[in-house]
């Protein structure tokens, strides 16, 4: 039932719910006068007495506040307003809402502005719109966005899981009413189509609070006995309706049952512009009931006329196939195999004598050759051998003498060779070619050579050596330093040691003196 409100400041609407109810404010209207209780009225009558009564008692222009449902767009808007406990319908002339700067749909929370009348061509009391203000969504609205969230979380939309539809269907279940339109539909559609498909029609509840429970056990049960029952595919559906009259499709059980099932399930609920959860997990969504069988069940007429183009291309196949036969029969009668088998023999024995030949040379070259390979391997085999070795060796060792005792030779005539000509070299550079020619040395007491008149003193007893001997001599007084050398200061007095001569001995061989 519309709420009255002639306030003319913007209220508080709380959600779903109904203004307070103010008796005060509602004047009863005078009883009409002039009206026999008797007398009959007639239909424009009454609808007329309506139409003053609204006018009388309702505030002009009226505020409302509701859910749209069953909004229907065409030149004109027309949908209704409810709450949970009433329904009223709107209507809203084209002029209007293209003034309008808001979009409209099912489950939106609106305020509309306008007036309430009576429409006679068909006794309904409507609200005539002028103004429509958003408030948010509606319940139902916001429970079927909270379904699908959590529906599409879990993997119901995804289009992996859904399964193909079958190609030519032995069987259909029908899921819904036996007195919806849409059943019928779904016959007369099938027939057509295809008669040889069977249809099974299980009858629920498709609108009210026990039909999801009767369309979910339907599902279920024609899924569990599809094999028994040979059905291939599950038709879900029903005529259009208003959001409250398809909500039974849009339950959780109903989506659970169609996800769980084993066989393609086909939806086609509502118009075109409805949408409930159980298309959304179906395998394949159509906008009408006729549209959904035509998807399912294949025409007579293309299976025909496919059926003929395949029985026209097997038979353009078997002909292909036989002409080839055929070809390959005549060409192998024309081989010469069939034509002159005789002299095919003939070829063939000629062909095995000249194998045979060629095989018997074959052998024999073979032979030669591995005769020849084992004569070579005996050779090398007997040059490898200890005997061939040890001759090898003591030939070695013998011209290794030979060659030794020539190198021995040739090395001692070398060295004899270099001591001859350092023995001549001796003897030019040597001490004794040096005391021939005039030269002498003296030697000490102890026998070591005197370099140094520092190393004599008076009375000691030297030895000159010369080319031809020696002799010994006394030495008297000190001896005299070199003038030109720089020596230790001596007494004056003391002319140094002097040799006596008197007291030479001549020794003839030095060596032997020594």
């Amino acid at each position: 039932m519309a709420i009255l409100d002639d306030r003319p400041s913007t209220p508080h609407y709380p959600c779903m719910g109904r203004l307070p109810f103010d008796p005060n404010r509602i004047e009863t209207p005078p009883k009409p006068r002039g009206l026999d209780p008797d007398q009959p009225l007639s239909v424009g009558k009454v609808a007329s007495l309506i139409h003053e009564a609204i006018l009388d008692i309702s505030p002009q222009p009226i505020r409302v506040v509701g859910e749209i449902s069953n909004f229907s767009s065409r030149a004109h808007w027309f949908f209704s307003l409810k709450d949970e406990h009433a329904m009223v319908r709107c209507v809203c002339f084209a002029s209007v809402a293209r003034r309008l700067k808001v979009s409209l749909d099912d489950g939106m929370q609106v305020v509309v502005t306008g007036r309430l009348d009576f429409y006679d061509a068909q006794g309904h009391v409507q609200i005539y719109v002028d103004r429509i203000e958003r408030i948010g969504v509606g319940a139902l609205e916001q429970q079927f966005r909270q379904l699908c969230d959590q529906l599409r979380g879990r993997g119901y939309f995804e289009p992996d899981r859904k399964r193909p539809l079958p190609q030519v269907p032995q069987g259909i279940a029908v899921v819904t009413s036996r007195n919806a339109a849409a059943l019928q539909d779904v016959i007369d559609t099938a027939r057509r189509r295809w008669p040889g498909c069977r249809l099974l029609h299980y009858d629920v509840r498709v609108q009210g609070k026990h039909a999801a429970p009767e369309i979910a056990t339907a599902i279920t049960a024609i899924c569990k006995h599809a094999e028994e029952l040979q059905i291939d595919a599950v038709i879900v559906t029903r005529g259009g309706g208003s959001i409250e009259d398809l909500w039974a499709f849009n339950e959780q059980i109903v989506a659970d049952a169609i996800y769980r099932a084993q066989i393609p399930i086909v939806a086609a609920i509502g118009h075109e512009t409805d949408t409930t959860i159980a298309e959304l997990v179906a395998d394949a969504r159509y906008a009408t009931p006729t549209q959904a069988t035509m998807a399912v069940v294949p025409e007579a007429a293309a299976l025909f006329m496919q059926v003929h183009q395949y029985a026209q291309r097997l038979t353009a196949m078997i002909k292909r196939q036989i002409e080839a036969g055929w070809h390959r029969l005549d060409a192998t009668g024309r081989h010469g195999l069939f034509r002159r088998p005789r002299g095919l023999a003939e070829s063939t024995r000629a062909q095995l004598a000249i194998l045979a030949e060629r095989l018997d040379r074959t052998v024999h070259d073979r032979m030669r050759a591995d005769n020849q390979r084992l004569s070579e391997s005996h050779h090398r085999l007997v040059a490898l051998g200890p005997g061939s070795r040890l001759a090898r060796a003591q030939g070695q060792m013998e011209q290794h003498g030979r060659y030794l005792a020539r190198a021995m030779r040739r090395r001692v005539q070398l060295t004899e060779s270099a001591l001859d000509g350092l023995r001549r070299q001796l003897e030019a550079i040597g001490p004794q070619s040096v005391l021939g020619r005039g030269f002498t040395y003296t030697l000490g007491h102890d026998g070591k050579v005197i370099r140094s008149i520092r190393q004599i003193a008076g009375g000691d007893r030297v030895t000159t050596v010369l080319a031809d001997g020696r002799f010994a001599s006394t030495v008297r007084g000190r001896p005299t330093a070199n003038p030109t050398r720089k020596v230790k200061a001596s007494n004056p007095a003391d002319p140094g040691p002097v040799i006596d001569s008197d007291q030479f001995h001549l020794f003839d061989n030095l060596d032997n003196q020594q």
